[in-house]
């Protein structure tokens, strides 16, 4: 399907059970949002039977809900997250070792209170040492993990080649995070294998379908080379927030823009 056919398709009706699924996530702490949330649905109900779904970077558990919801029969679901408290979120790189304990049991009780528990393979370490454990090819892979350089471009040069022919990679932080902007520049923009699909905010998909020659490369590239003036735009509003937008625009009464993810 074109971007544009599958822009219509995400303005249509929610696919079978998403509402219900997304109202069990709303309360999970996250950075996911409804729209990223849809997307990550309707690529984990694409993913055949007996298939496998790896997400790097789980966090509570909203993402991994709404894979393993939307997964069906047979469908084997991994997370991978050390919950060891960094990079555990934006701008929250280091340092949260105390809370690392309440983001694992947190996470297990989200599972377990979603129904979703006994569909899910938690691994509890760095998605580096994860990849030895992990056997065979996949069908769907989300990497929402470290957003540095890096570990992104590690995560994504790495997992991605365990992606079957025709499956789907999916990325958290896409044209926003310097770190996985930057790891993208660096193993996709010139790929030979990932096409660009279409973005939601700062998720990104891709399926390993690109046609061979430099023609495809190239419209490939371009197509995300197109959404630097977006990243351009979130580097902005990073910055404008951490020297203190958000305070100013308190002191006037007016509510500081969140945080672009």
């Amino acid at each position: 399907m074109s971007d544009a056919g599958r822009s219509v398709a995400l303005a249509g009706d929610e696919p079978p059970g998403y509402g219900d699924v997304w109202r069990s996530v709303e309360d999970v702490e996250g950075w996911m949002t409804h729209e990223q949330g849809r997307a990550l649905y309707e690529a984990a109900r694409a993913c055949p039977a007996g298939g496998r779904i790896v997400e790097i970077g789980s966090f509570r558990g909203r993402s991994t809900i709404v894979l393993a919801a939307a997964a069906g029969p047979g469908v084997e679901v991994i997370a991978i997250d050390p919950h060891a408290g960094n990079d555990r979120g934006p701008r929250e790189l280091d340092g949260f070792a105390d809370e690392a304990s309440d983001d694992f049991t947190t996470f297990h009780a989200n599972l377990q209170r979603a129904g979703v528990a006994g569909r899910v393979t938690h691994l509890r370490e760095p998605s580096h040492v994860a990849l030895g454990h992990v056997e065979g090819a996949i069908d769907v892979l989300y990497v929402d993990g470290a957003h540095r350089y890096g570990p992104a471009s590690a995560d994504i040069r790495d997992w991605s080649a365990r992606v079957r022919d025709g499956g789907e990679l999916l990325i958290h932080g896409a044209f926003s995070s310097v770190g996985v902007t930057g790891a993208i520049a660096g193993n996709l923009l010139l790929g030979r294998r990932f096409c660009y699909v279409r973005k939601v905010r700062s998720l990104a998909s891709y399926r390993a379908d690109l046609p061979a020659g430099w023609g495809a490369r190239v419209g490939n590239a371009l197509r995300q080379v197109a959404q630097l003036p977006w990243f351009v735009r979130n580097l902005a509003l990073k910055l404008a927030l951490t020297f203190g937008l958000g305070t100013l625009l308190a002191r006037t009464g007016r509510a500081a823009p969140e945080w672009p993810y």
